[in-house]
């Protein structure tokens, strides 16, 4: 059974780019375009891993807000999540711990590198 993998970032372009590059390596892609829809979307698909992205402006929820709420719902805790931000400052870095965040990719990022970070989690 492939491994399931949720996208959730406000950019198509990211989101396609993710989705091609993880399809390939033959995962169980969903996309979702805010937080809502992306605890929505967990909750149903249960996901192995969560690639997403902390700025999210077409939502009510940005990624911290949603990892947090992830990692305190009993049936979906267990959810890897790596936060994805084009901000790398020690800040962010912490605040994504402080939410339960596994890891962090800083955008840009090639298709190797996401899949390094995707394999990383997966496979441990």
């Amino acid at each position: 059974m492939s491994k399931k993998v949720l996208i959730v970032d406000d950019q198509p372009e990211v989101r396609e780019l993710v989705t091609v590059s993880l399809q390939i390596g033959e995962y169980d892609v969903k996309q979702a375009i805010n937080g809502d829809e992306a605890i929505n979307i967990a909750k149903e698909f249960m996901p192995d891993l969560m690639l997403l992205d902390i700025n999210m402006p077409n939502g009510t929820l940005d990624g911290f807000e949603v990892c947090k709420l992830i990692k305190m719902n009993p049936e979906t805790k267990n959810i890897k999540i790596v936060m994805l931000s084009s901000k790398n400052q020690p800040e962010d870095f912490e605040k994504g711990k402080n939410a339960g965040c596994n890891g962090y990719l800083t955008k840009p990022f090639s298709p190797f590198e996401l899949m390094d970070e995707v394999e990383k989690f997966l496979n441990s």
